[in-house]
């Protein structure tokens, strides 16, 4: 994680330079999960909001999104408006509604799809060597008619 004022410096530099108000910076925070504290992430976010940025990304790796909440609270308490953004990969029993109410504007789900491909495909791949074939693993494979119809026709 970059100094505050350097990073700072960074996000504005990158405001000055959007054509237009359609681009959107987000501070990532890694305060949290660094432990360095609250404090320091909470100095960051009114930093980096004030150098330019439209949103704030804010992380931890507990495994309950008690910090998140804290965050959130006392940060809308001063910023109403600014977005939040959210990854709930370490605190996955947290839905979305809940973040809501504590003024998230923004959840990505940033690898739980990668995640779910790998025992998959490692299903498929034992399959086919233990059989020698395909054939067996084509129970748990989309037909391959069904993934090309996902693809957009652009031929005209």
């Amino acid at each position: 994680q970059e100094d505050i004022d350097l990073f700072a410096e960074k996000i504005a530099i990158g405001r000055s330079a959007a054509l237009t108000d359609d681009f959107m910076i987000i501070g990532r925070i890694e305060s949290l999960i660094l432990g360095v504290g609250m404090e320091d992430a909470l100095a960051r976010a009114h930093a980096y909001v004030a150098a330019g940025a439209n949103g704030i990304m804010i992380h931890s790796r507990r495994s309950t999104p008690d910090e998140i909440f804290e965050f959130c609270d006392t940060f809308r308490a001063t910023d109403p408006n600014t977005t939040i953004v959210v990854v709930p990969t370490q605190y996955s029993i947290v839905r979305e509604s809940e973040l809501i109410a504590h003024g998230v504007n923004i959840v990505i789900y940033a690898n739980h799809l990668l995640r779910a491909s790998f025992p998959a495909m490692r299903a498929a791949g034992e399959s086919i060597l233990r059989n020698g074939r395909a054939m067996e693993a084509d129970e748990i494979c989309l037909p391959v008619d069904q993934l090309l119809s996902m693809i957009p026709n652009t031929v005209s």
